[in-house]
């Protein structure tokens, strides 16, 4: 086997490990928020509370997100910067940058080596009649066709990233 061709293996097989790592650990955060019963309020509460903090430090927090290719859906990673959180006509959106760390396609990437990218995302209840009724909070992109379910974690924080967020 050529040594490129065996390097082209390697890599492959370390992203789909990282996939399969991500994903497990998608479906545990949102386990952990659907049990917890957060409702849209106390999440736009939070992401109030990041936008403060983005704007006062330059925060940026890791989150995951779903992307669907081909009607296969699979977990992204990035870090995502809060601009503003607007209220308006009983609905909530969050306007923000995203910088996209992880990709199965593209695989491990640094922050800033795609371009950051602005999205806006909504946050909103929703009722789940396979768990009893069950009201559960989603946080989706509205202004791209494909990544929905957005986690981000506010205790995955880091401040360096601004330079990459033009």
């Amino acid at each position: 086997m050529a040594s490129k061709e065996l390097i082209n293996e390697y890599l492959q097989w370390r992203a789909f490990r990282r996939q399969s790592q991500l994903d497990s650990e998608f479906r545990a955060a949102r386990k952990k928020l659907d049990d917890a019963r957060i409702s849209a309020t106390r999440m736009t509460e939070a992401y109030r509370s990041m936008a403060d903090k983005g704007a006062e430090q330059g925060a940026c927090y890791r989150t995951l997100y779903q992307r669907d290719h081909d009607g296969v859906t699979v977990t992204c990673e990035g870090w995502l910067f809060v601009r503003r959180v607007l209220a308006e006509g009983g609905t909530t959106r969050v306007r923000a940058t995203l910088l996209e760390t992880f990709r199965l396609e593209n695989g491990q990437q640094e922050p800033g080596k795609t371009a950051a990218e602005k999205v806006t995302l909504e946050i909103y209840d929703q009722l789940l009649t396979s768990q009893n009724m069950a009201l559960v909070v989603r946080v989706d992109r509205t202004d791209g066709d494909r990544q929905t379910n957005f986690l981000t974690f506010a205790d995955q924080v880091r401040g360096d990233l601004r330079p990459h967020l033009a």
